[in-house]
């Protein structure tokens, strides 16, 4: 989830090049100015947005939990989508039509199926894509930077589509409706902890090579708020023990920073700011999902394992 100093997500942070910046990075003048706010975003349209689409997921999650599965599906479509179309612009051919149907299938599948539909999907649309791309200039064509691209290809399916089926598994398991809200509700407490902190305090750089304007004040911020904003979530909703909650928090602080970093890297190497448009004051549906994508893992894993 974007935050600007320290926490799960940044579009104002990603893109950005540092003073340690290379050949293949942006010059300066090449990465649009910050606007808004202190955090370089649309603060009263990023609000808006993020109340709007909390307050949709929580209604669907209490009274009709299975549709979620249709809202992931939804997300993860639009997502490849705009991450496809930021490759090709970099002229790297991420095959679309067997990243879009096959991540369907990895996600959908984990209804009837469990882990065993997801990995069976997943195995098939790595397959898939790997053949498509070798034969999409024709039979006579030599393919060109075929590793490289085959490579990008898979990530891309585990990325968005695998990482994002464990939030599809967690909704059929019992409570599943509410290991989802501990999921999303920690991830909130860690962006808006870490903006807090990062905007009001941050001072020192946690990976300035990475994202410039992350600071170790924000990660810590982001700690306080989200263990204790698991702590609350798996007591009140799981009815389950505090520490479960608290060892939660931890890990969903560490995994969403990383899935943050993650997207910053690759944004930087692609030479772009933000990987779409789609919501005002956030960027694409991509910039949204960074954090939460990793998270969605970890916290099946954790909840599977202790509850």
């Amino acid at each position: 989830m974007p935050t600007e100093h320290g926490t799960p997500g940044g579009p104002a942070s990603e893109g950005e090049p540092s003073a340690q910046s290379e050949g293949t990075r942006p010059a300066q003048s090449e990465v649009p100015p910050a606007t808004g706010s202190k955090a370089g975003r649309n603060l009263p349209a990023a609000i808006a947005v993020g109340v709007g689409l909390g307050v949709s997921l929580i209604l669907i999650l209490v009274y009709v939990p299975l549709v979620w599965i249709g809202v992931v599906s939804v997300a993860m479509a639009v997502a490849t989508w705009e991450v496809t179309k930021r490759l090709r612009e970099a002229d790297i051919s991420a095959p679309r039509i067997p990243l879009l149907v096959g991540g369907q299938a990895v996600l959908w599948l984990g209804w009837p199926f469990g882990p065993e539909g997801v990995l069976s999907a997943f195995a098939g649309t790595a397959l898939v894509c790997m053949v498509w791309r070798l034969f999409d200039h024709g039979l006579k064509a030599t393919p060109r930077n075929y590793l490289r691209d085959t490579a990008i290809t898979v990530f891309v399916a585990a990325w968005i589509p695998l990482l994002a089926s464990f939030a599809v598994l967690m909704v059929l398991q019992d409570d599943g409706a509410g290991r989802v809200l501990c999921l999303m509700i920690g991830v909130v407490c860690s962006d808006v902890g870490g903006y807090a902190a990062g905007v009001l305090f941050g001072k020192h750089p946690m990976v300035p090579a990475i994202s410039p304007k992350k600071s170790w004040e924000g990660f810590f911020g982001s700690l306080l708020f989200c263990v204790i904003g698991s702590l609350l979530t798996v007591t009140l909703i799981l009815g389950e023990n505090p520490m479960i909650g608290v060892l939660l928090g931890v890990v969903l602080v560490v995994t969403a920073t990383l899935g943050d970093l993650i997207e910053s890297q690759v944004k930087r190497e692609l030479r772009i700011k933000d990987m779409g448009t789609l919501l005002p004051g956030h960027g694409g549906i991509m910039d949204r999902l960074d954090s939460v994508l990793p998270s969605a893992f970890v916290t099946w894993l954790v909840l599977t394992v202790l509850v």
